[in-house]
């Protein structure tokens, strides 16, 4: 049986196929229209997974959208009404499109599927599922766990915001929710409003800014703005803010609260800045701590398994690893919207269809996370023939010394293999790789490689099996969702005038032995690398440590900022060229920088990509 999954016309529209229950493959629209974030109607995932499968539309038993419009309606009318006066201009802003498209989506779906039948072809039948319902489906069906607590919070789905489910074999039981308007991710994002970022887009940038400031509005933020239980349920004051009901995030009151105006963006970070972020990102810590024992109390669970936006946030999650009652957890790896649409096929075929889970209790049914598309060699090559690319082809015993080599030498090394990741991490299939030892390796790759600001930390990957040498971990963290602290005898005692240094000012003090990937606060957002998924990063990762003793590497997305992770050769091969990236291999295709024909410096992606 071939079930699709779709989500779409919010945020992070993708498409994911199962086949007989397994995920055959799954990818975000952003990767094919280049244009991140896109929520328009998946065309190019679909297309993609039903060619991965060899499948015509007409072979899928069912299509599964990931939210109930109608649901949502109610909620955007109740809220409305129940706010009015306020929000008018909100409310005909919103409404035309409401009247004209989402209220009638399950007919423009149909519309849009015609493009994939042929004359006369009936389209599959179309199920929907409730939005928390496929974040909790995303989390606990492809988990390795048979039973297990599944926490799932984000800004709002249908009216939840944050809801608990108890997981066991093929069922999901919902057991209770916090409703919209109160909602974690709408306070967070409000906070990443207000310190000048995109909202749905800079909330890892608030949580890579917090270790440099102080929480001294965190006491602030529980007097006026969340009242949170002891049992971690929480109850937002809305006269602060505008999203219910307005066009802005927060308002004048809010303001007024924090002592100015939203920063604006592209304007310079200040300390306000930090501190700001370090108090909501410690808030928004104590809350999920909070909710975390609480819902192990109720479930009795020795697991949790994670979904929605707010469980993208890898330093809670790391503190909830550490610091919490559960054994073992696990996060859906495309934790935010792009992931329900895994989760609403996952939904029907086990619960609708009454399907078996295989479990076997270490691992998952992610396959990595790499379920996007993949190249051959001579595709790979008629590709970069057409680019004009000048490259050498290396047999496997050669390339991996050689790449070795080069990253050991402190280049920066494009690295395009396999299956593309589904999901915002890249996790070794679409990456930008560099040596973790160099003191210099962080700047060099914010500043020259991605164009983005300079406090933004990287992640280090490591071979499974020797992550305990540098990181207090337990476990394995294979899709970059943890944060841990570097191994105390890995860290580099701070000189007294280093100890007095404030802010941003701490940025270029080295702190441990591999620099480039430990952050201001002896922290990293680990990745383990394991050969069972993905073997040839594995080898690299390993080739790398025989010639250095350091089975660690910098990893960052392919991409520069604003533009969605590399999904073809063409689209990493202009990557390379439009920064001072020093090598890219793309499977055995190895291409140096100073090799490539002259062009013209090419800053046409600072138009081409709107700055997130």
């Amino acid at each position: 049986m071939h079930i699709l999954g779709i989500s779409a016309y919010y945020h992070d529209s993708a498409a994911a196929l199962l086949v007989d229950g397994a995920i055959v493959a799954a990818a975000q629209e952003e990767r094919f229209s280049r244009k991140k974030h896109d929520a328009r109607f998946p065309v190019n995932a679909i297309r993609y997974c039903l060619e991965e499968a060899g499948l015509a539309l007409g072979d899928v038993r069912h299509v599964v959208f990931y939210d109930k419009p109608l649901v949502k309606f109610e909620r955007l009318l109740e809220t409305y009404v129940g706010n009015a006066p306020r929000g008018l201009r909100s409310f005909i802003a919103a409404m035309p499109v409401w009247l004209k498209e989402k209220l009638y989506l399950k007919d423009l779906i149909k519309k849009e599927f015609q493009s994939f039948v042929k004359k006369g072809e009936k389209t599959p039948d179309l199920l929907f599922t409730e939005h928390h319902q496929a974040h909790a489906a995303s989390a606990f069906f492809p988990s390795p766990f048979a039973d297990a607590a599944v926490l799932c919070m984000d800004g709002v789905g249908e009216w939840a915001t944050t809801s608990v489910w108890h997981g066991q074999d093929n069922r999901l039981e919902p057991r209770w929710e916090i409703r919209f308007p109160h909602s974690l991710g709408l306070l967070y994002s409000a906070f990443t409003y207000y310190t000048g970022f995109r909202v749905n887009s800079g909330e890892y940038k608030l949580m890579g800014l917090a270790p440099y400031g102080e929480p001294k509005y965190a006491q602030l933020i529980l007097d006026h703005l969340l009242d949170l239980k002891p049992d971690g349920t929480f109850w937002m004051n809305m006269d602060y803010f505008d999203y219910a009901t307005g066009l802005t995030m927060t308002n004048r009151r809010f303001d007024e609260l924090f002592g100015g105006p939203p920063r604006k963006p592209e304007s310079p970070v200040t300390q306000r800045e930090m501190d700001i972020a370090r108090s909501i990102q410690e808030v928004t810590e104590e809350a999920v701590l909070r909710l975390g024992r609480t819902v192990h109390k109720e479930i009795g669970s020795p697991n949790l398994c994670l979904a929605g936006g707010v469980a993208l946030n890898c330093v809670a999650n790391g503190r909830l690893l550490r610091e919490g009652p559960f054994e073992r957890l696990w996060i859906q790896p495309a934790a935010g919207d792009a992931g329900g649409a895994l989760g609403c096929a996952l939904a029907i075929w086990h619960q609708f269809e009454d399907q078996p889970r295989r479990i076997n209790g270490a691992d998952d049914a992610m396959r990595g996370s790499y379920l996007g598309p993949q190249f051959t060699a001579d595709e790979i090559r008629t590709r970069l023939d057409a680019e004009g690319a000048v490259y050498e082809e290396l047999a496997e015993d050669q390339l991996f010394p050689r790449l070795a080599e080069i990253l050991a030498g402190e280049n920066v090394l494009g690295w395009f293999q396999g299956r593309m990741e589904f999901g915002p991490r890249a996790l070794g299939g679409r990456s930008i790789l560099g040596d973790p030892r160099s003191p210099k390796m962080q700047s060099v790759m914010n500043l020259k490689i991605k164009y983005r600001e300079s406090f933004r930390p990287f992640a280090p990957a490591v071979l499974a099996d020797r992550v305990a040498e540098y990181f207090s971990l337990e476990g394995d963290s294979p899709y970059m969702l943890l944060v841990a602290p570097v191994a105390e005898g890995r860290r580099v005692d701070l000189t007294e005038e280093q100890k007095k240094l404030f802010g941003i000012e701490r940025l270029h003090v080295p702190r441990s032995d591999i620099p480039a990937v430990t952050h201001v606060d002896y922290s990293a957002r680990i990745q383990t690398v394991h050969e069972q998924t993905n073997p040839r990063f594995h080898r690299l990762l390993t080739d790398f440590n025989a010639r250095t003793g350091c089975p660690v590497l910098v990893n960052t997305s392919f991409n520069v900022r604003g533009e969605p992770i590399v999904c073809t050769p063409e689209d990493a091969y202009r990557c390379f060229m439009r920064t001072e990236m020093d090598y890219l291999v793309i499977g055995n295709f190895l291409l140096a920088k100073p090799e490539q024909p002259e062009r013209e410096q090419d800053e046409s992606w600072k138009q081409e990509f709107e700055l997130d």
